[in-house]
Parts: structure tokens; sequence; C-alpha cells
């Protein structure tokens, strides 16, 4: 018998697992006898899977972190958390410790000192594959000499290991491929634990799988696989051993196959009777009946073994009466977590020094990223093409990777979707990432991991998680750049809550944003327009700025009203409510038209935090207004602004607020005729003023 040889598996041991394993299973079972109760709210359980969840949980320790998913109690009871605090979760209570009510039974969030760290975790399976990636990079890199030498010696002392918990239907995604890509490649620390039941939601493997997660995981080379039976508690436990002692010493990745039955329903509300055919083969392989028999093996007595299961489910019964009595959140909790508070919230520095020479905006955003990097070695750069090679496709990020090394300005993959969620990972280690999408047009694939883990992280873990990050995007349209190189989506990155936008029409303004990013403790996004980076665009010289001190920060959410006026007696003026390519085009139009005095700009410069107390005292003097975008304009943010606007300033309008952008088709044409058909410009501006001073 194992026991025999193997001292791993200890008669101590085998009892504290099985506490766990019976108390979990205890849970299942008073959900089902209380399921009106219980299913106010989903959830689901971890019958059929308790024992590997359990062989990996005990063996972490609080340097590791997990990303544990969904169905995942049994793993959450086995570092220590008590039925009781996952029963706040389940009644979605005030008290509940991972996100005080406001996410689903066994989607985690915790940062206790003396468990194993577990950022935000979502509903959406497998998307915590990428930001526990971005983890075991950051423990990479902190293990280098990218910080200094203390941080890396810790590191290597600590030998922090990774857990990411995956469905085997979740690994057929293909935000799973990009983390396993990137763990391959680098050869992170981080364990794919992949618990396979054979079913999506009604679906199954064979519907829906060509290989099993082992075998798919073969293709990666540099990321071993292995497959075991994810019921037997000796195998499990000593397989997970074997390979958490491999990572932390070899620091390389590892995939393991477990394969378990599913005994309880996918959720509270899609029951197993609705669909499975195959409940009997999926008991007969019931890790519980298991268990007892190896206790039984190593002599322990069936009255021990009863005395637990009594003690176990009497703590569960009394756990869920003592939740169900548990204070509800209040209404006024909705409110809170939304951000992380900034301590930069006025502007400092110098923003023209004294004998400065006028840097075009590019330039700007680069020498703020040199000294970041200069000063705080937890800074890193990294995306496409931006590595010592190229310095990216602009030249933002030229000469910094051969002064700060490799390791810290750095290549990815074309995958935008880890360029963007890894950045979840490295912040939760203490790093600060600085990323970049090449263009607009391309941030698609990231959308999914900045909705979804990203702009959510410090809201749904009630504080904890808060995701500092930068992530910049070169943005609009300028000489025949064509449907892929052009198009303009801030609309769409508005409409995700959580995260802050910054959208600059001038190097300074660049520069001070950027350092004020970086200090913000929330996850940012910086449109940088490329037509204005170097001003080869006509009418774009006012891009280009003396180069702010390098203590200059200009705080979100608050615009500068670059053209102010004072309106007399029988003149008609006219605000104009604008940002990035729109604030020139208003600029040099009222220039040609000679109407300075008539037409005050106000250039938002953020979009989230927006001033709205300074666009409202704006439109309020002038008593009209035109909102200048580049986007087409039907059902976008500047449609929003508008609106706005308009319901708060209603009593003080002379006349309708008007919009002009883009027109709107499906995507900006390569001939350069049609582009200037398609986007708005000085002339069109013009045209719009006029229109608007003559209501």
């Amino acid at each position: 018998m194992l026991n025999k040889i193997d001292k791993l598996i200890t008669k101590e041991l085998l009892l504290k697992a099985f506490k766990n394993l019976v108390t979990a299973k205890a849970m299942t079972e008073i959900y089902e006898e209380n399921f009106k109760v219980v299913s106010k709210y989903v959830h689901a359980t971890s019958r059929g899977h308790e024992v590997i969840q359990i062989a990996v949980g005990m063996q972490l320790e609080p340097q590791d972190y997990m990303f544990p998913y969904y169905r995942d109690d049994s793993m959450l009871l086995a570092i220590g958390m008590t039925p009781y605090e996952l029963m706040l979760q389940v009644l979605a209570k005030k008290d509940d410790p991972f996100s005080a009510g406001r996410t689903y039974y066994a989607h985690p969030s915790l940062n206790d000192i003396d468990k194993p760290k577990i950022p935000h975790q979502s509903s959406a399976t497998g998307m915590q594959a990428i930001p526990a990636t971005g983890v075991a990079l950051g423990f990479a890199y902190k293990e280098s000499l990218g910080i200094d030498e203390a941080i890396a010696q810790q590191v290597r002392n600590d030998r922090p290991v990774v857990v990411c918990s995956l469905g085997d239907a979740s690994v057929t995604e293909g935000e799973i491929a990009e983390a396993f890509q990137m763990a391959a490649l680098k050869q992170l620390p981080i364990l794919y634990l992949v618990q396979d039941n054979g079913w999506d939601i009604s679906a199954n493997a064979a519907e829906t799988r060509a290989q099993n997660a082992a075998e798919y995981a073969a293709g990666f080379h540099g990321l071993e696989a292995i497959s075991i039976d994810g019921t037997d508690f000796e195998e499990s436990y000593k397989t997970i051993n074997e390979v958490i002692e491999k990572i932390r010493t070899e620091r390389r990745p590892f995939l393991v196959h477990a394969k378990v039955p599913l005994l309880n329903h996918h959720t509270s509300g899609v029951r197993m009777e609705f669909y499975r055919d195959d409940l009997d083969e999926a008991r007969s392989r019931d890790p519980y009946p298991k268990m007892l028999k190896l206790l039984s093996d190593f002599n322990i007595s069936e009255e021990t073994i009863n005395e637990i299961i009594t003690s176990a489910q009497a703590e569960v019964a009394s756990s869920l009466d003592k939740a169900s009595k548990a204070e509800d959140p209040k209404p006024e909790d909705l409110f809170t977590h939304d951000f992380a508070p900034t301590l930069i919230t006025e502007e400092v520095g110098e923003r023209s020094p004294e004998g400065g020479e006028k840097v075009v905006m590019v330039d700007c955003a680069l020498f703020a990223i040199e000294e970041l990097m200069a000063k705080h070695p937890e800074c890193l750069l990294y995306g496409q093409d931006v590595g010592g090679r190229l310095g990216g496709v602009f030249r933002e990020a030229a000469t910094l990777a051969q002064k700060f090394g490799d390791n810290r300005v750095f290549n990815t993959p074309i995958q935008e979707a880890f360029i963007v969620g890894s950045t979840v990972g490295m912040s939760a280690v203490g790093l600060k990432p600085i990323v970049e999408v090449q263009f607009a047009d391309y941030i698609w694939p990231g959308l999914n991991q900045l909705f979804t883990e990203v702009s959510r992280s410090c809201y749904l873990s009630n504080g904890k998680w808060p995701v500092s990050m930068i992530l910049r995007v070169p943005i609009g349209a300028y000489g025949s750049g064509g449907p892929y190189h052009s198009s303009s989506l801030e609309s769409v990155v508005s409409n995700i809550r959580g995260i802050k936008i910054a959208y600059p029409s001038n190097g300074a303004d660049l520069k001070g944003l950027l350092k004020a990013a970086y200090y913000d403790p929330n996850p940012v996004v910086i449109f940088e327009h490329k037509g204005l980076y170097w001003s080869k665009v006509k009418g774009t010289k006012g891009a280009t700025s003396i180069e702010p001190s390098e203590d200059y920060m200009l705080p979100f959410g608050k615009a500068w009203v670059l053209q102010e006026i004072w309106p007399q007696d029988g003149d008609e003026t006219l605000s104009i409510i604008t940002y990035g390519m729109g604030v020139h085009w208003a600029y040099n139009a009222t220039r040609e038209m000679g109407i300075t005095d008539r037409v005050e700009i106000v250039d938002l410069r953020t979009l989230h935090p927006l001033d709205y107390d300074t666009v409202f005292k704006s439109v309020k003097k002038c008593g009209k207004c035109l909102v200048v975008t580049e986007e087409p304009s039907e059902n976008s943010f500047s449609r929003a602004l508008q609106g706005r606007i308009q319901e708060e300033c209603f009593q003080s309008l002379d006349a309708p607020v008007m919009v002009i952008g883009s027109e709107n088709m499906p995507a900006i044409p390569l001939n350069s005729v049609l582009e200037e058909t398609m986007i708005p410009s000085t002339i069109k501006v013009k045209a719009k003023i006029e229109q608007l001073l003559k209501y």
C-alpha cells in the first residue's frame, strides 16, 4: 500500500482532507434541502470534484496566488475558508468576505495575510487564465533583476506559484491558448488545473472537444501535461505535490488534467435532471466512498469517521442558519469601490518650463515613460513591436528597451487579450504595467478582458484588487490609413464602467495625464491620435508643446478652456465641446473665420471622469453649443454628451445642441478622397459653426 512506501500521505493529512470533503458534501446537501432559500442567487457546488480541489488547496501557501473557478468551494475550504464565510456569499450578504454581496457564490477575491491570494474572479469560463498567467509573469520579472536584488531574492526564497483552475470545456477558448502560449514561451511558474467532468452545460465533451486538455496542452512546447484520476486522493495529492515542488524549484509551467464526475447540478438554475443521461456512471466514480475506503485502509475507526461527519454537518447547518440572519447590504453600499482613491487631484509641476524646447506629441509620451521607468523599477512596458528592435510602429517606445532592458520593455505575440488581461495579474503582485494595443482597430480581442476582468475588479472585490495599469491606444484617421488603422471607438470603451479614459489633444496634456495615470491605482485607457503624434497633418502644430517638467501631472476630470470668451450684448456666442483632433479643427476654424472672440473652445482632455462643471458653465455662458468629434455620431459618446448638455443647460440655450462627427458608415475607406469625405475637417466645422451662430 502507498502509505507503507510513501510518507507523504499520513493519517493526520487524511483526516484533515476528509473533514474538508464531508464539509463540502454537507454544504451541497443542505443547499438542496433548502433550495428555495439558497437558490434566490445562483450557485454551483464542487460535488464530485472535491478530492482534487482539496489536494491542491491543502498544498498552497500564503505567498501563492490562486484563481479558482465557480465550482471550487472545496478548494476554498482547503485553504482555510469556513462554511459560514462561503454561505455569506451564497446569500449575497453584506459581510460576504469576497465581494460584500456583489457577486456569485464561489467567485472569490481574497487578500488575507495567512492565505493564498485570490484576485477577483468572474463568471466567464476561462477568463481567469490570462490574469493568472499575468501573476506568473510578474513573479518571473520580480525574480529577475528587474526590480532589485533584494526583491528578486525574496521571490526566490518564497518560491511562489500560481494555480489557475479551469473546466475542461473552457480549454477550447482562444484566450486559453494565449495564456498557454505565454506560459510556455516565458517558462512561467504556473499550474493549470483542469477539472474534466465531461460537460459544458448541456453539451458534452464528444460534441465540443477534439481532444482533452492534456492532449491539447501537448502542442505547447515547454508546458508539461499530466492526466490523473481526480477522484483518487492518493494519486491527486501525490501528483500535485510533485508538480508544485517542481514549479517552486524549476520555475516552469505544468498542466494537470483531472478526470472527475459532476454529481450535482451545473448550477442551481440548470438542474442535472433536465438533460443528464449519465448519472449512474458518474455516481460510480463518486470520490466519497473511495475516501472512506482509504480511511479504512489507514485503520481509522468508524467512530472517528462518524464524529467528523456529524461535526461537519452540524457546523454547516449552524452556518446556514447564522448566515440567513446576517445583514444585507444597504442601498448606499451600491456606490462604493467603483474606483480606488487617487492622490492626484490637482495640477502640479511646470507645464511650460522657461527655456524649454517644443517637442512633438509622441516624444512627450516617450519622455514621460522614460522618466517613470527610471524612477520606478516596478514599471514595465509591453505590447506588439515595442521592443528594442523597433520601439513601436510610431517610435513611441524608441530607445526604451536599450535603456531599461528586455525584461522591462518587451514584445508580446499578437495577443490583445493577453496584453490587456495580464495587467490584472501584474498589478496584483505590485507591478505597474504600461501596455499598448498597436491600433485602436485591434482592441476588440482585448475588450473581453478589459470589460470582464480589468474594469470590474475593484468593485466586485469590494476594493481589495483595483487594477493599476495604463493601456495606450493609438487612434484616429489620417493619411489614408484605411479601414483597419483609422477607427475611432471611444464610445465603446467609454461604456465600460470602472476605467478612466484620457484623450489628449497635445503633448503637454499627454505627458501630464500619463504621469497622473501612473500614480492612479485604477485602470486607465489613453487614446493617442496618430495624426497628432508628429504634427504632420496640416493645422496640428498646436499639438507640439514645450516639454513639461518631470514632476508635471494633470489630474483626470479637469477640462481646459483653451479659447475663453467674454460675451458682450448683441453678440451670438457659441461653446464648442471637443477633444483630440476635434480641438484642432475647432481652433483652426474659429481663427480662419475671425470669430475667436465669439466662440469658446473646451478641450475635455479626459472622457471619464468628465468635467461636466466646466462644460455646463461654458454652455450656459454662450447659449449655444457644438460638440465636435471624429467618431461617427450616431449612438455615440458625443450624442450622449449632447443629451446631457441639453438636459442640464436647457434654460440657457438659444438653439439645439448640435454634433458634428464622421459620416455614419461602417468603415473609413482607404482612398484619400473617400477618407476626407468621411471624417470632419476644419472646413466642415466652419460650416457647422455658421449654421449654429445664425440659428
